[in-house]
């Protein structure tokens, strides 16, 4: 993407100007628009240069170039950290081994991950979508503390396919949650008192007297 001209670099006898706010200024010299962009202490921006006249608008290009660069920045971090993981299974899977799928989609999706379900359909199992739509409604039933389904289950030939996203915020909470009150036990502990240790009585001085005489 070619870098966007401004100020100086804006060789064209007329341009139509847009104002700071979104306001149409109308068509005008370019001479005028860079007078009004520096009254403004703002830059004059080409925004649209195939447009005819070329589109300008005044604005502050420092601003508007960091605000790009920071959402660009945070889009490509989305992108890095929402990953999509794949779990398979077969619609006559054994007890363990669906266990041992349903542990791994947890974790998946606990790390934030988004996660694409599988069911493959061999010979005539293909002729019985609803036990595919079963098994994957049992695995988003098993794993909702985690994660929602973000995409239906729907069959593409031999294969059926549900993505459920991340449920972090649900996962975080939870945890939070038990930390406090974890915390809280242990405070408590502290600041509880100390059993109290028995005191010896003293001895009764008129039962001493008693025994002297």
């Amino acid at each position: 993407m070619s870098e966007q001209r401004i100020n100086g670099q804006i060789r064209v006898p007329k341009v139509l100007l847009v104002g700071p706010n979104g306001e149409q200024v109308g068509t005008v010299r370019v001479e005028d628009a860079l007078r009004l962009a520096a009254e403004a202490d703002l830059d004059l921006v080409e925004v649209a240069p195939g447009a005819n006249p070329p589109v300008c608008r005044l604005m502050d290009y420092g601003k508007y170039k960091y605000e790009a660069n920071m959402k660009a920045r945070e889009s490509r971090k989305n992108q890095t950290n929402t990953l999509q993981k794949e779990i398979r299974m077969g619609l006559k899977i054994d007890t363990h081994d669906y266990e041992t799928k349903r542990r791994n989609v947890e974790k998946f999706l606990s790390g934030g991950d988004k996660v694409k379900v599988m069911v493959r359909f061999r010979g005539r199992e293909q002729a019985r979508p609803e036990r595919g739509i079963h098994l994957l409604g049992r695995m988003a039933e098993d794993v909702a503390d985690y994660g929602f389904v973000e995409s239906h289950p729907r069959q593409d030939g031999r294969t059926m396919v549900m993505v459920l996203g991340p449920v972090k915020k649900k996962a975080q909470a939870r945890a939070e949650a038990r930390k406090r009150r974890t915390d809280a036990e242990k405070a408590a502990s502290k600041e509880a008192p100390a059993e109290n240790t028995p005191v010896e009585a003293p001895e009764d001085s008129d039962s001493t007297s008693d025994t002297q005489s």
